[in-house]
């Protein structure tokens, strides 16, 4: 008995190796392709600049359908005059991931990479107990497609002196490998986490450069190194070696549990600013900073990489609603901060700062047009329509200004 364990945890282990070694090659052809390196696109000599909107699943495409409004109406002169050109790109369902096995399907993909930038809403990621076939999250695929590394989700709350941004990296991490972990045997399961110098310094390099450029004296860098030694290590040693190049901000480390911890503490959360962490723990943060600010349904995310940008609500897509006849009472608010970001990206932060001083008058002070989710408040198409009246308001900043005060 004990022989014929001993030879089937040889076998098992031998699958393993192979299994892992396959892991290293991708991973290693990955850094290559990384240290090759794109050149950063300059969105001023494009024309046009072709923004793709995807609306991905359940309540997806009742709330993109309205952010795309919403850029319609900013970029009403742009599309005229040809610099700017909406393409709709249809199929990103769970539906059709399924039925081709895919976390996107190979058509989507392609229209997808013809684009500039993207505008999606959120799709479905299967999971035990669902119908669905465990397919690979279609937006961790699409960030490792296009490349897209740093996920930079602002969070602002006036009133508790909460303004901060989270340069989040995207495409290693635990995040990374989180299809192709292993079984060994019944009794022993692996799956794998991967930092690189590479991934590593272009994160952490695009947050101090964020922080150089608009002044801000403070990046927070989180990881758990003190325990997850190589990975996170490697992580945090890349922070201290890029931080020197940058002399006139200053830098922080802290470890994730405790991290979480004081961004609710009244006494502490102020003082942080920039944050760039790995993967996980970026989205751990940025989903207890936007329940901060109001919940996951107010906070938008952009998804950045040399060549493409994509940008998206932070929130899943809520099939209940679906089932419940509910979508069209969806909030919107997720995906047109998103837009708004989009908008900053490729070079109108005039319309992209009105757009957020919209966000702000609407959800936060006047309230005039009120979401519930339900039928006992406004639908998604009438808070949008909210938003472009308020827009088009000529006392817009004065209404923004009086709300700062507050």
């Amino acid at each position: 008995m004990m022989e014929g364990n001993i030879m089937a945890n040889e076998k098992a282990i031998e699958k393993a190796k192979d299994h892992f070694g396959k892991i290293v090659e991708e991973q290693l052809e990955r850094i290559e392709r990384m240290k090759a390196g794109d050149e950063w696109i300059d969105y001023s000599k494009l024309k046009p600049i072709i923004i793709g909107v995807v609306g991905g699943d359940g309540i997806g495409p009742y709330i993109c359908k309205h952010a795309h409004n919403i850029l319609e109406f900013l970029l009403e002169d742009e599309v005229k005059s040809g610099k700017i050109e909406f393409r709709v790109i249809e199929g990103l369902t769970i539906e059709n991931r399924a039925k081709v096995m895919k976390a996107i399907p190979n058509d989507v993909l392609e229209e997808i990479k013809k684009c500039h930038v993207i505008l999606k809403g959120p799709t479905t990621t299967p999971k035990k107990g669902d119908p669905w076939p465990n397919i690979e999250s279609a937006n961790v695929f699409m960030r490792r497609a296009l490349d897209l590394f740093a996920n930079v989700r602002p969070v602002r709350v006036p009133e508790l002196d909460i303004d901060w941004i989270f340069f989040r990296e995207n495409t290693e991490g635990a995040y990374m490998l989180g299809s192709k972990g292993i079984n060994v045997t019944d009794d022993l399961a692996f799956d794998f986490k991967v930092i690189t110098k590479q991934g590593a310094d272009r994160i952490i390099r695009l947050a101090f450069d964020y922080a150089k450029k608009n002044n801000i004296n403070k990046v927070t860098v989180v990881t758990k190194a003190n325990v997850v030694k190589t990975t996170d290590g490697k992580f945090l040693n890349m922070a201290e070696q890029i931080a020197k190049e940058y002399p006139e901000v200053e830098w922080d480390d802290w470890f994730i549990d405790i991290m979480t911890a004081k961004l609710i503490d009244p006494a502490r959360r102020s003082q942080f600013r920039v944050m760039v962490l790995p993967n996980l723990y970026g989205d751990i943060c940025t989903d207890e900073a936007a329940q901060i600010q109001g919940g996951v349904g107010t906070a938008g995310s952009a998804n950045i990489g040399k060549r493409y940008a994509m940008f998206e609500a932070i929130h899943g897509s809520a099939p209940r609603m679906v089932e419940e006849g509910r979508a069209k009472y969806a909030d919107p608010s997720s995906i047109i901060k998103g837009a708004s970001m989009l908008l900053n990206h490729i070079g109108y932060p005039e319309k992209s700062k009105k757009l957020e001083m919209a966000l702000d008058i609407c959800s936060q002070f006047e309230k005039k047009v009120k979401l519930t989710g339900r039928s006992d408040g406004a639908t998604g198409e009438e808070y949008a329509k909210y938003i472009i009246d308020t827009v088009k308001d000529p006392k817009l900043e004065e209404k923004w200004n009086e709300y700062q005060k507050k």
